[in-house]
């Protein structure tokens, strides 16, 4: 290759910006629900599925997720806010993995692990709330530090 050559694929490389957005993907879609994800880490996404769309408003549905570890996690907490409209209507946090809790498969997992979890997930849900609206999920580590989180998008148009 000659010098100029290079010396553009260079410069090209180094200004390319890159996207820090991840692609949203698709849980599910059937009939008058639909589900999606995006991941909210610059650096990392991450899989994730369930079998049917019609699964979550019984009381125990199976996923599937799976990512590398970028941290560590000795405790992991997980935060949840529903919006609507921009603003947060409602919140949840609860304590997955840490002294005094209840051994989860991930619990004491190392940087670089790969993570995979296929089972159950109860929600506790009767329905689902009707209308379309946002799901931000964040997972941190006892250092705070992010280990996943992304944003669900939901739009149920059931009539229960």
């Amino acid at each position: 290759m000659k010098t100029p050559s290079v010396v553009l694929l260079i410069l090209v490389l180094l200004y390319i910006n890159p996207s820090t957005e991840w692609p949203t993907h698709t849980v599910c879609k059937e009939d008058n629900l639909e589900i999606y994800y995006k991941s909210c880490d610059p650096q990392q996404d991450f899989a994730f599925s369930i079998d049917h769309c019609s699964d979550i408003t019984t009381h125990t549905f199976n996923i599937r997720a799976a990512a590398v570890l970028r941290h560590s996690i000795k405790e992991l907490y997980v935060k949840l806010d529903m919006i609507i409209n921009g603003k947060t209507v409602l919140t949840y946090s609860e304590t997955l993995c840490g002294p005094g809790h209840v051994k989860l498969v991930f619990c004491g997992m190392k940087k670089g692990e790969h993570f995979y979890y296929e089972g159950p997930v109860t929600l506790g849900l009767k329905e689902i709330p009707q209308g379309d609206y946002t799901l931000s999920a964040k997972l941190t580590n006892e250092d705070h530090v992010t280990v996943a989180c992304a944003d669900f998008t939901v739009k149920n148009y059931l009539d229960y």
